[in-house]
């Protein structure tokens, strides 16, 4: 929904601004019929004397059916200037609570898809079969650790979205041997088998540019490292002390403790 660009955001930042937008909108319109009614009243006055004061004769009914008429339709037009205020009012408010309720499924699907991402303790294993395998054919195993922080103004609701849409986005441009994981709350990391440093910074790239669309929607920022094995690191310890490094501390975290597990 790149339509909805501030979502939830933005429905509920802007909301003030609707309101103000809608007493502006009633204003006008209150001032609109005000201004029809002192134009119809003045005209009738006008009219007055010469339909019942001083008639003619051989048009006397054509005149006051004319008076009559010209009263009706004034009030008529009135009445629905006051409907279509009515009726755009609800109008808006019927679009402003789909959109809400679409915003808040969008967020459940995001919210959804997040929690059945594997995790750290599954990150773990699969680091540490990959881990094997690159040692045991000497081949080369790379790590992409991403961070993303939604912006410092943002809800709850903004984070997940922003989250569950920065999955997608590198989930896209992964390859199938590859694996992406949600190490914490704004920390993912991803697997890259067989891959030497100079393809790993190349998914980096790709990664980025997929992020960089969702950051401008959602106002988030991020930041990728790429880790290599046997080039940066010699053993797995190390790939695991340097994931440890970027993990909060177990009170910030969001997600379970992970199992302590040695990987080498």
């Amino acid at each position: 929904m790149s339509q909805e660009a501030g979502f939830f955001r933005a429905v509920s930042m802007n909301r003030r601004d609707l309101d103000q937008l809608e007493r502006r909108e009633l204003n006008l319109t209150i001032a609109a019929c005000v201004f029809v009614l002192i134009l119809s009243a003045a005209l009738a006055t006008f009219m007055y004397p010469y339909v019942f004061v001083d008639p003619r004769e051989h048009s006397k009914w054509t005149l006051r059916v004319a008076f009559f008429g010209f009263c009706i339709l004034t009030l008529l037009f009135v009445t629905y200037l006051f409907d279509r205020q009515r009726t755009v009012a609800k109008l808006k408010q019927q679009v402003i609570e789909e959109l809400e309720r679409n915003i808040e499924l969008r967020v459940q699907a995001c919210a959804d898809l997040l929690q059945t991402m594997p995790d750290i303790n599954h990150f773990w294993d699969r680091l540490a079969m990959e881990y094997r395998r690159a040692m045991t054919l000497e081949r080369t195993l790379s790590l992409l650790i991403v961070d993303v922080k939604p912006g410092p103004r943002s809800l709850e609701a903004d984070n997940t979205a922003a989250w569950g849409d920065a999955a997608k986005a590198m989930a896209r441009r992964l390859r199938p041997t590859d694996s992406i994981y949600r190490l914490d709350r704004e920390l993912f990391g991803i697997v890259l088998p067989q891959t030497d440093t100079v393809n790993a910074g190349r998914i980096a790239v790709r990664l980025q540019q997929e992020l960089q669309e969702v950051s401008t929607r959602h106002g988030f920022a991020f930041t990728t490292s790429v880790h290599n094995y046997p080039e940066h690191v010699a053993s797995a310890h190390e790939l695991e002390d340097i994931v440890k490094s970027m993990l909060p501390d177990k009170e910030d975290s969001c997600l379970p403790e992970p199992t302590s597990q040695s990987v080498a």
